[in-house]
């Protein structure tokens, strides 16, 4: 991958990604795949294979009230 592809989200925008949902700073998955610069679905198979790896905690999804307030925030709805 070029470090140039202008899919890659760069680390300074990080901190403009982070959502408060439920109390709790989080990083949407398309966020956390395009900071690594893979596509969604690669991203989410990889958690998946190595779920024991990570906290209880570490993902939840959303309820489509949440999503529908969320998009409404960051402007995408």
């Amino acid at each position: 991958m070029s470090t140039n592809d202008s899919s890659v989200l760069h680390i300074p925008d990080v901190s403009k990604a982070i959502q408060i949902v439920r109390g709790q700073k989080v990083l949407m998955d398309f966020d956390l795949a395009a900071l690594y610069g893979v596509p969604v679905k690669v991203l989410l198979q990889s958690v998946h294979r190595n779920l024991p790896r990570f906290p209880p905690d570490f993902m939840f999804r959303l309820t489509k009230e949440e999503w529908s307030l969320l998009r409404s925030q960051i402007g995408d709805g």
